[in-house]
């Protein structure tokens, strides 16, 4: 058995929370035993559970502020308060710089920034007036904090969002705690789309320090620590999940000491 944090009576926020990434945060806060409604465009075949705990759904677009507003109200409608937001939903898909239309491009900041914003507003005007204030957690990415070929409206936007979340933590102090988890490569449902076959993949993962992707749930993991107790004096930081990064390219194509 798991040694978990008790987030039992807890109230918890997961956009995108039904797949991904975000289906991995969802099961390790039910774990935890917090109440958690997650958001998502289309509904869920399933929802998530864990142990007889089992996650509220409410459709909606975050892109839209008059439908994350309702998110929060239906969270407080639920659970009688709101303890946590998880700010998940985000991505994009590979495209090249030189040709992505205005349009995409304002998609994808909208989306991986301007959400999170809007996001975190709603829900911290619901937790200041709480006594025991709130934690937002922005799940961000190493695109951020290096070249990011292939998608570089996302790396700006998250580039943007580890920014925002150094400002609302000083503005939201002390009642609300604000942190991001800068992820590295995650083996989703989808990592195919990324890596390739299950070959690919294995090759991705020799890169890794570690020597294999995050699971959802490790990123999940560190959520759990960031919303809990025992980071009671962490806010505006940055908690990097990468598996130890990034080998340099210049070891492998030098020949010093050879």
């Amino acid at each position: 058995m798991r040694n978990t944090l008790d987030f039992s009576g807890k109230s918890v926020i997961i956009t995108g929370g039904g797949k991904g990434v975000g289906l991995g945060i969802t099961r390790r806060f039910l774990e935890a035993g917090a109440r958690v409604l997650i958001c998502g465009r289309s509904e869920l075949e399933q929802l998530p559970s864990v142990n007889g705990n089992q996650a509220h759904f409410i459709a909606a677009d975050v892109r839209d502020v008059e439908q994350v507003n309702k998110v929060v109200e239906r969270a407080v409608e639920l659970f009688g308060r709101l303890d946590v937001l998880v700010n998940n939903a985000g991505g994009a898909p590979y495209t090249d710089a030189a040709t992505a239309s205005p349009r995409f491009s304002e998609k994808i900041i909208a989306l991986n920034l301007l959400a999170p914003l809007n996001f975190a507003q709603a829900a911290n005007r619901v937790m200041r007036e709480q006594a025991e204030g709130g934690s937002i957690i922005n799940i961000a990415s190493v695109s951020a904090v290096r070249p990011s070929p292939g998608t570089a409206a996302y790396g700006a936007a998250k580039a943007g969002l580890l920014n925002l979340t150094t400002s609302l933590a000083v503005e939201w102090a002390p009642k609300v705690r604000v942190n991001a988890v800068t992820c590295g490569m995650i083996k989703t449902e989808q990592a195919h789309l990324h890596y390739g076959d299950e070959a690919g993949i294995k090759a991705v993962e020799a890169t890794v320090p570690l020597q294999r992707l995050a699971a959802p749930e490790d990123i999940g993991d560190a959520c759990l620590f960031l919303a809990s107790p025992l980071s009671s004096y962490v806010s505006g930081a940055s908690l990097l999940v990468h598996g130890g990064g990034e080998k340099p390219a210049f070891l492998d194509a030098g020949n010093a000491g050879n």
